[in-house]
């Protein structure tokens, strides 16, 4: 993966739709005022969190009510490492879904220890159970978490971190710099962009409320100039 790029256009043909689609927004609209954007939908919110921990508490539950009080259906549901790669790298424009901590110190959440029935898979037509991993974990989630976390302490991810801070909470987030970077979001999802309570139609302002909370935020802006790279390790 590359670091200086958001998890969406991490190839040319993913990026020029991405900017294809800035582009189109940028045609006035006067009864859709919405600033332009690259991505409708977030890399960090409440449903993509929900979505790989679907298999403990207290996101099984959430889960359900934010599916109306059932699953979602079994082929949405979180069951493969690699098919949720690929629906992030080459598959979908709309999931740009960066990892949860979990993936780099909880083994816990890749199995379906609560025996849950998450239903049938029409893809494969098999029951959906703990989430396949990736062959290089043997099997195992214990070895799947621990060869994540060796690979987020690698010395390519120490070397590239700062390009990655640029975009989430440097100065890349927002601005002219965000533009260039592909790395502009739909304006709800930053802080201040709207006030909430200036909202008059109660039905507006709680479909606000639920975006912001459900489907994404961008973190407050850290820094406004380019995150010093981090010095390589010393060997003892």
């Amino acid at each position: 993966r590359d670091l200086s790029k958001p998890r969406g256009p991490q190839d040319e043909a993913r990026a020029a739709e991405y900017r294809k689609r800035f582009d189109n927004w940028l045609e006035p609209d006067p009864e859709h005022p919405t600033p332009p954007f690259h991505y409708a939908t977030h890399y960090s919110s409440a449903a993509a969190v929900m979505f790989y921990l679907i298999r403990l508490e207290p996101f099984t539950s959430a889960h359900v009510h934010l599916q109306g009080g059932k699953f979602d259906h079994a082929d949405r549901i979180f069951a493969s490492v690699r098919e949720s790669w690929d629906s992030a790298s080459q598959l979908s424009l709309s999931d740009v879904k960066e990892l949860i901590p979990e993936f780099y110190y909880l083994p816990d959440f890749l199995l379906n220890e609560n025996r849950l029935d998450l239903g049938v898979r029409q893809k494969r037509s098999t029951r959906l159970d703990c989430v396949e991993l990736p062959p290089w974990a043997h099997g195992s989630s214990d070895e799947f978490v621990r060869k994540m976390r060796q690979a987020l302490e690698s010395e390519y991810v120490s070397s590239h971190l700062h390009e990655w801070i640029d975009l989430i909470f440097g100065y890349r987030q927002r601005g002219p710099a965000a533009v260039e970077a592909l790395n502009v979001f739909h304006h709800l999802t930053y802080e201040g962009a709207v006030d909430v309570d200036a909202i008059k139609d109660p039905v507006e302002r709680m479909s606000t409320i639920a975006q912001i909370l459900n489907f994404g935020q961008t973190p407050t802006q850290l820094f406004s100039k380019p995150h010093p790279r981090r010095e390589p390790g010393v060997a003892i």
